[in-house]
């Protein structure tokens, strides 16, 4: 990537000269260095160099070692130091040239092997093909299957059993898999046990996700962040939203890659205990395992000893949803699994879920799915 030619960029390999006036105006001692799309050579610095751009879109490549080169775009005169490596190439263009000034000329050295300058993907996702918010019955089982899609599965409630490659992984809410592409998997939940999780099955282009293949992960608050914005893009749909979808996406997995890639994390001391992510964590766990209770975002904060205002920051900042907010959509989600269950009436779940009437119930779940609770029991009996 070319970066912006000022001097806290540069710094280590010289410097930058003030774009009010010129160095030198010795123009008789400067020397010409041209460079085009198949040729151009690099120099080492056999004392300060200074370089002036003269023609064509050129782009200085520097380096302290001769090997990993950092480029600029050569809009300023610069002074390189005694020792550094250079080279000028034309951006885009046939050809370009620069003039230089130095006691001593640099010296010439084998040719840097062309490339392109412009940004490059290390990874990126190309396809996006399914991407569900699954809501499975108790003990649900599925047999398997195996596609030339990879497919990521995240535990957003109870708990899954991941089986691929003979080794059966139990996750946990908040856990994570990823299956290869034509990897044979399967899952199924306890006796007992509703869970739901997000699927999303694409296709990736770049880095090899092998590192992160069939094994649970449990992913960063900011990996987590990223896959909720996803859930929210998809209700609320528009023309752009399949591109922003797969974009967070892109960054969820560089996320977790980074994260893989991180010095193993120490033992939590007792005032790490309080971080935010551990907060937030005990937050959710809390209302996950209380949401039939008559919860309150002072009743959660107490819980997870911190002051109410100071919870609805953390959950604004991490989720870029209210606590109150949180709650709601999950005593819905939960209603769900009820209605499924169909061991309640629509007047029952109401005030098992500790709503004020059953009218107040049903409004709620318009707003958010779309469906009165009537049109959504039709659905899914």
């Amino acid at each position: 990537m070319i970066r912006n030619l000022n001097q806290l960029n540069f710094n280590g390999f010289g410097t930058v000269a003030p774009e009010r006036k010129e160095q030198s105006d010795c123009s008789e001692t400067r020397q010409r260095l041209e460079a085009s799309q198949d040729d151009a050579p690099i120099y080492q610095a056999a004392s300060d160099t200074w370089l002036y751009g003269v023609s064509g879109m050129t782009v200085l490549s520097v380096s302290t070692d001769g090997t990993a080169f950092q480029d600029f775009y050569l809009d300023k005169t610069v002074c390189i130091r005694q020792g550094v490596y250079f080279c000028v190439s034309p951006f885009r263009q046939p050809s370009a040239c620069a003039d230089y000034d130095a006691v001593t000329p640099p010296q010439k050295l084998s040719a840097r092997q062309p490339e392109d300058l412009l940004v490059q993907h290390n990874l990126r996702v190309t396809r996006l093909y399914t991407f569900f918010y699954q809501e499975k019955e108790q003990g649900f089982f599925f047999s398997g299957e195996q596609h030339p899609m990879l497919e990521l599965t995240y535990v957003d409630q109870g708990s899954l059993h991941s089986v691929a490659d003979g080794v059966d992984l139990t996750l946990s809410m908040g856990d994570m898999v990823i299956y290869g592409a034509d990897q044979w998997h399967m899952q199924y939940a306890d006796i007992g046990v509703a869970p739901r999780f997000v699927t999303i099955s694409f296709d990736l282009e770049g880095s090899d996700l092998a590192p992160l293949l069939n094994r649970r992960i449990a992913p960063p608050q900011a990996a987590v962040t990223l896959l909720q914005q996803m859930l929210r893009e998809q209700e609320q749909m528009d023309r752009y939203s399949t591109d922003i979808i797969i974009s967070q996406l892109t960054i969820l997995l560089l996320t977790l890659l980074r994260s893989d890639r991180a010095p193993a994390e120490k033992l939590k001391t007792s005032n790490s205990l309080h971080s935010d992510n551990e907060i937030i964590r005990r937050a959710q766990q809390y209302i996950s395992s209380h949401i039939r209770d008559k919860l309150s975002v002072p009743a959660v904060a107490q819980k997870v000893d911190v002051s109410p205002s100071y919870l609805t920051a953390l959950f604004h900042k991490n989720l870029q949803i209210s606590p109150g907010e949180y709650i709601r959509r999950m005593k819905l989600q939960e209603s769900k699994q009820m209605i499924r269950e169909n061991s309640m009436n629509f007047t029952e779940i109401a005030a098992a879920l500790q709503y004020s009437t059953v009218h107040h119930f049903s409004r709620q779940f318009k707003e958010k799915f779309g469906i009165t609770p009537t049109e959504y029991a039709k659905s899914v009996r």
